[in-house]
Formats: C-alpha cells, sequence, structure tokens
C-alpha cells in the first residue's frame, strides 16, 4: 500500500495576526512566493532585498518575531548577516533557506547562528510547519 503525502497548507489554522515577520530574500520572485504562502497566516511581512539593510532594520528596534533569511544575498551573504543579527537579538529566531542544498550547508546554517534551515524549492506546508515551531 503507498502513501500519498498531499502538501496543503488550506489546512492550516495557525493565525499570526500579531507576528511580524521579516523575510531577506534578494530574488523578487521567491519573496513573492513567501509572501503568497504566508498571505493566510494573517502575519505582517517585511521585506529586506540585502542583508544590510536587514541589518538595519533590526538597529531600528522595529518589532520582528521571526526573520527568512536567504543565504544566497549578494553583497553581504546570509551567514554574516544572521551573525550579526544574532549579537543584536540573540533571542530571534531566524530561518535559514538556501537553494544551495548541499553538504555541510545545514551545518553552516547552524553555526552562524540559524535556528532552522529550509532548502528550496520550499514546500508550502514544511515552511508553515518551521515557524509554527517559533511563533
Amino acid at each position: 500500500m503507498e502513501i500519498f503525502s498531499i502538501d496543503n497548507i488550506a489546512s492550516t489554522t495557525d493565525r499570526w495576526e500579531d507576528k511580524v515577520i521579516l523575510i531577506v530574500e534578494d530574488v523578487e520572485s521567491n519573496y513573492l512566493f513567501l509572501a503568497a504562502t504566508l498571505r493566510r497566516s494573517g502575519a505582517s511581512l517585511v521585506w529586506a532585498r540585502q542583508g544590510e539593510e536587514a541589518i538595519e532594520m533590526i538597529k531600528s528596534g522595529r518589532k520582528f518575531d521571526l526573520v527568512l533569511m536567504d543565504v544566497q544575498l549578494a553583497g553581504m551573504d546570509g551567514y554574516e548577516v544572521t551573525s550579526k543579527i544574532k549579537e543584536l537579538r540573540p533571542d530571534l529566531p531566524i530561518v535559514a533557506q538556501t537553494a544551495y542544498a548541499m553538504l555541510g550547508e545545514k551545518e553552516k546554517s547552524y553555526n552562524a547562528g540559524c535556528d532552522d534551515y529550509l532548502a528550496k524549492p520550499i514546500r508550502p506546508s514544511l515552511l508553515i510547519q518551521t515557524i509554527s515551531k517559533y511563533l
């Protein structure tokens, strides 16, 4: 007997109306995918296209409950950005996301201070499940 897994987020009951998620992503289509996937959650989304911009947002004291961090950013990479954010807000959960799911990438993410890791292409249900652990 085969077991089929259906990737369905329509039944998700997680509601995060009072939460703010910072998405650090330099590719617009990737941001749009994440935004569309998270739309039903009710969370407020803030987009930083560059790591430096994300760091400035954290320094400004803006309230964020979670960061989705692309590790392959132009300029300062996501590992370095994560380290700097963790210096400022060690308690802020950061979930790494990368298309380069090579051996060692997961460990590199954790060593930089990420709390979790998602390999692209990201399944919507896995994204929701991962975020649910922290919100």
